[in-house]
């Protein structure tokens, strides 16, 4: 049975600075002997001079056109916190904010709130008519809303404003549907409920910045899909510690399992994820592990921090490569993040494949500048997944 490791690092890309780019400027033997022994490329997740979100760069890296499949970043968070859903139900992400009494908006993370599970029975207590609720906290000040009724719809807008200052948004309708306009309803009745839930409780009696109103974006519409040992006869598991990736991999059918240590955060136990991806190989085909903290150091503007995450994971890949000789190995990003645009932009993420009886290249060190070079030419994330497919043998013959 043929073995890949995928490998994804979330905001890899990068543009130069004074000639330089993290990935460039790092210290990375591990990748940069995979880079030799293998085939390089640059990777357009969804397609070229397209601004891809981590969420549809993930479909499109699992192998679902996001043009078709993408229910809604709600929904990722929702399934990435383990929160079951029906078809038909509207999830939202949440944060906790501070608002004053005329509800605009102070802080839209409510001081950078550390741990919001005391609040979630008061707002799971809040009810609606016509439809129920449920509310969970995941990490720090963020939370997930699922929505689940009769005649319910993810075409609704925001209510959070991203900007501090305004007020909470009212809760619209996207499109004229009878059910747009009663979510829209919902949405704007739960929000009032929740400012006045918050604002009376205990939770807030001392803090200077109270976590008093949620703030609601990213509607989505839970619909279930064919998972990926139907579609295309392999058995993955991803390791990951952020919920919108976890989500994702749930939403295809990925197993995730909980790893100690995974947090999603520059902090994350690169170790672990290692361990945990080994052990998934024994039994899976196919082993993702996602990697957040690259993604996080460009959004800070850090280019030192980037490229020290960098320096962290090829020792990740070193141990990797002790223990799974045999197999293929995946390296790229969902999209770039430079540094100095703290942004997603469109600039394509360099890949490479690497493994037993591969076509190698002339490329020799792994960063932006070299795989433009590479033998695997210019990829999107569908390309990118039939190639590891491929891999696999899995891979189904077109034609006679």
């Amino acid at each position: 049975m043929r073995k890949v490791l995928y490998i994804i690092c979330d905001g890899l890309g990068d543009l130069p600075t004074k000639g330089k780019t993290p990935l460039s400027s790092a210290q990375k033997p591990n990748i940069d002997s995979l880079a030799k022994q293998g085939q390089c490329g640059l990777l357009h997740t969804i397609g070229r001079g397209i601004v891809p979100g981590s969420d549809t760069a993930h479909l499109a890296l699992f192998g679902y056109n996001p043009y078709k499949y993408y229910p809604g970043r709600g929904t990722f968070e929702a399934l990435g916190a383990r929160m079951k859903l029906k078809a038909g139900d509207v999830a939202f992400r949440c944060n906790f904010a501070t608002v004053d009494s005329e509800r605009k908006v102070l802080d839209r993370r409510a001081g950078r709130l550390k741990n919001a599970k005391p609040l979630e029975s008061a707002i799971n207590a809040i009810k609606l008519k016509g439809c129920t609720l449920k509310f969970a906290s995941t990490v720090e000040h963020r939370g997930v809303l699922v929505l689940h009724g009769e005649g319910l719809s993810k075409e609704v807008s925001d209510t959070d404003p991203h900007e501090i200052g305004r007020r909470i948004m009212r809760c619209k309708p996207l499109d004229k549907s009878a059910e747009a306009q009663r979510t829209a309803s919902l949405v704007n009745e739960f929000t009032r409920h929740a400012v006045s839930v918050l604002r009376r409780h205990k939770f807030n009696a001392n803090r200077s910045k109270p976590a008093n109103a949620l703030l609601l974006r990213g509607a989505g519409c839970y619909s279930k899909v064919d998972g990926i040992e139907k579609r295309y006869g392999i058995k993955a598991t991803c390791i990951a510690g952020g919920a919108l990736y976890k989500g994702v991999a749930r939403f295809v059918g990925m197993h995730v399992p909980y790893v100690r240590g995974a947090t999603g955060r520059a902090d994350t136990d690169l170790e672990a994820k290692a361990r945990a991806a080994l052990s998934a190989l024994k039994e899976r085909e196919v082993v993702v592990i996602h990697i957040k903290a690259t993604d996080s150091f460009s959004h800070d503007g850090d280019f030192e921090g980037k490229q020290g995450m960098i320096e962290r994971i090829d020792k990740m890949i070193g141990l990797l490569k002790q223990e799974a000789k045999d197999a293929y190995f995946i390296l790229t990003g969902d999209h770039s993040t430079p540094v100095a645009l703290k942004a997603h932009s469109h600039e394509p993420v360099p890949v490479l494949i690497s493994g037993p009886q591969m076509r190698s290249d002339s490329v020799k060190t792994f960063d932006e500048f070299s795989c433009a070079s590479g033998s695997l030419g210019h990829l999107t994330g569908l390309e990118l997944f039939r190639t590891m497919v491929g891999l696999t043998r899995k891979a189904e013959k077109f034609g006679s």
